[in-house]
């Protein structure tokens, strides 16, 4: 039975292709593939922020992939790449 509550989010990590030090934004990612899958194109980046934890820097990013609305972090002690839905 799937679970239709909006209020639960899933994370998985992914592949990401980024474009860093691109004028004033200093990374931009540009596609991502989940494991097993082909690669999708981000169509377009909504923001960007950085979360403080535990001290590792956490790169947000809200991406628009068509007409859904995907979050994408960057986990700058590890270089890796989670996308949440």
């Amino acid at each position: 039975m799937k679970n239709f509550n909006k209020n639960i989010k899933t994370q998985e990590q992914v592949e990401v292709m980024a474009l860093f030090g691109y004028e004033m934004t200093p990374c931009q990612p540009l596609t991502f593939r989940r494991r097993g899958e082909s690669e999708t194109e981000i169509t377009e980046l909504l923001r960007t922020q950085i979360r403080f934890a535990g001290g590792v820097a956490l790169h947000i990013f809200d991406v628009l992939v068509g007409r859904e609305r995907l979050t994408l972090e960057f986990n700058s002690r590890d270089l890796s790449w989670h996308l949440t839905q």
